[in-house]
């Protein structure tokens, strides 16, 4: 007997597609959607294209929930002046809180 396997589904990656921009003091970022093996992800990238990237979400499964991710990520980085991918923002916050 011979055993075949056939492929459930094409596994493909989509274009690229701009959420959204932000400036902070250090240069404009993009936020970027994309489909990728079937998983929906976020990534933060330079917006001329040279610099790092950092992913800031992957396996999203609603739209409400992408939305959701962008708009508080935005806030974070107008109200921090920073790539909250970096990390600092909640500790940033939290020092903040402390201080008042």
């Amino acid at each position: 007997m011979k055993a075949t396997m056939t492929p459930t589904g094409k596994q493909e990656t989509n274009e690229r597609v701009e959420l959204a921009r932000y400036t902070i003091s250090a240069d404009e970022r993009v936020i970027y959607g994309q489909r990728v093996r079937g998983v929906v992800r976020i990534v933060d990238a330079p917006a001329r294209g040279r610099g790092r990237r950092y992913v800031i979400e992957r396996e999203l499964t609603a739209m409400a929930e992408l939305e959701a991710i962008v708009a508080d990520y935005l806030q974070q980085a107008l109200m921090w002046n920073t790539i909250p991918a970096l990390g600092p923002c909640s500790l940033l916050a939290e020092l903040q809180e402390r201080a008042r």
